[in-house]
């Protein structure tokens, strides 16, 4: 069975063959058809469109898998204002955790968003944790034992350098030794989800070395539990 990143993909490029046969001009040297290059980039905007989406939509139908695991197991949900207030405190309790380690503590509406550099979690090309940043995600999962009512997302990021199924295998394997890690530390599994990104995801130009750097790196996202 084909991966829903490929079927995504497919869709795209079924619109795309559809949209080549009405969006040809005529070349007036050779006197042949071509696709012009604004079709081509709107094409190739199409393909990469249905991939995102595609991958969007598994990753909320996961996190509605794991919310109901939980809450099944006797989790109690948040609801209300008392969503807003429990992340507020978790919050607070990582920046306390993370400063100075190198680890950036983003809030984004209800969730909280831990940004982990891969020079401070991993060696070049490697996917183990660094013994040196296992005392920082220890403090992780102090916080993330306290406040058990949020779900984990742990993504692995990568630049473009390299071919994108080497990048996506190493994404996926650094976001597990992460889950790993915390599973270690009696974090629940149920509450955590490791996926990997590959390239997709970048937040910077992978044109220059900054900018990769920035791409390589690892994200926990915590979700509030709720109905």
């Amino acid at each position: 069975m084909s991966s829903p990143k490929f079927r995504g993909a497919a869709l795209g490029l079924l619109a795309a063959s559809i949209a080549l046969t009405g969006c040809t001009t005529l070349d007036p040297y050779t006197r042949e058809e071509k696709t012009s290059s604004a079709t081509k980039g709107a094409i190739i905007g199409g393909v990469v469109g249905a991939i995102i989406g595609n991958v969007s939509a598994r990753d909320q139908d996961r996190r509605d898998r794991n919310k109901r695991t939980l809450i099944a197991a006797g989790v109690g949900a948040l609801a209300g204002g008392a969503v807003g207030a429990y992340m507020d405190r978790q919050e607070h309790e990582l920046l306390q955790q993370m400063e100075g380690t190198g680890v950036s503590v983003i809030r984004d509406g209800d969730n909280i968003i831990l940004n982990m550099p891969s020079n401070v979690t991993f060696d070049f090309d490697r996917s183990e944790v660094k013994p040196t940043f296992h005392e920082t995600l220890r403090s992780v999962a102090l916080v993330l034992k306290k406040y058990d009512k949020t779900l984990i997302e742990i993504a692995g990021h990568t630049d473009s350098v390299g071919s994108e199924s080497y990048n996506q295998a190493l994404s996926e394997r650094r976001a597990l030794s992460v889950a790993r890690f915390l599973e270690g530390q009696n974090i629940t599994p149920s509450r955590i989800d490791p996926i990997g990104f590959g390239e997709l995801r970048p937040i910077a130009t992978n044109a220059t070395e900054e900018g990769r750097a920035l791409n390589r790196r690892v994200e926990l996202t915590l979700i509030p539990l709720t109905q």
